[in-house]
């Protein structure tokens, strides 16, 4: 295709797909170039790089052809890399005062984390009946309810569970002397 990239951009505005791939093709490398001195980042220049490509579509509509393509687009991608810091910015303001409680969150969802891990890699070491009456118990079912489900007394759902929870509480004191 050797249209101009304002011809292109016309085109694409009215509903040419071939001539938006067209364009895109032509102008995505050195979008990401200018995306990449704005924000001095790969990672932050493919995501604004991305957005503005996502968003174009919609912007093209007011693409009146008054101006060089490559010139309209490189001002959008200016205002989205402006809007960019500022959202950043903006963010940074709001989350300073939770640093300490953020950091505080994330040791205990880490301590969570590796306690479940350690329940799940333990819980393989059980017998199967305990192992699923204990996995059925976990998963916020009732006794009742996984007594239905896997057709036994409650009475007998309640004696798993202590049986498993004995069998757990022995591996974690063998693993805490060693």
């Amino acid at each position: 295709m050797n249209s101009s990239d304002t011809d292109l951009a016309l085109a694409a505005a009215d509903g040419d797909a071939a001539a938006f791939s067209v364009l895109l093709s032509r102008c995505y490398d050195g979008l990401f170039r200018l995306a990449f001195r704005l924000t001095g980042s790969q990672h932050e220049a493919e995501d604004l790089t991305q957005d503005i490509c996502a968003s174009l579509p919609a912007k093209l509509a007011a693409f009146r052809g008054d101006a060089q393509f490559t010139t309209w687009l490189y001002r959008i991608a200016v205002n989205a890399a402006h809007d960019r810091r500022r959202r950043t910015t903006s963010l940074m303001k709001a989350a300073a005062g939770w640093g300490e409680w953020e950091q505080n969150r994330q040791a205990a969802n880490a301590e969570n984390a590796a306690q479940v891990n350690w329940l799940m890699t333990a819980m393989t070491g059980l017998p199967e009946d305990l192992r699923d009456t204990l996995a059925l118990v976990l998963d916020d079912m009732t006794h009742r309810q996984a007594a239905a489900v896997l057709g036994v007394s409650e009475g007998t759902i309640s004696w798993r569970i202590s049986e498993a929870k004995k069998h757990l509480r022995c591996l974690r004191s063998t693993e805490d002397q060693t």
